[in-house]
């Protein structure tokens, strides 16, 4: 498995998002990522744009269950705060059953 070197927020934030399906890490496959510093006058943090595929026969409840509520969703992320996150694109769902998605977030500094 290769490793990505991202920062801490990104990291958490991934977990975070993980941690909602309730399934192993595994389940769920990072196929992109990208995070760019954020700075607005009073804060500082970053934005984030993940891509994600589900396979395997539960890929439909898994990702209903990963996006249920997101938007208005709180995430336990040390030393951050989420001050939002979006579905990039609708999910697509591919030939082999697999789902792939796209997250947009924005993190801050606390």
């Amino acid at each position: 498995m290769m490793k990505i070197a991202m920062s801490p927020a990104a990291a958490g934030l991934l977990r975070a998002l993980f941690a909602r399906t309730g399934l192993p890490r595994e389940t769920v496959l990072l196929t992109q990522y990208r995070s760019t510093e954020w700075h607005s006058l009073t804060f500082a943090g970053e934005r984030h744009a993940i891509g994600l595929r589900v396979p395997g026969p539960d890929a439909k409840a898994i990702v209903e269950r990963l996006l249920a509520g997101i938007e208005e969703a709180e995430f336990a992320i040390s030393g951050q705060i989420l001050a939002d996150i979006a579905v990039q694109f609708q999910p697509l769902v591919h030939d082999d059953g697999a789902i792939s998605l796209g997250l947009e977030a924005l993190t801050i500094a606390a």
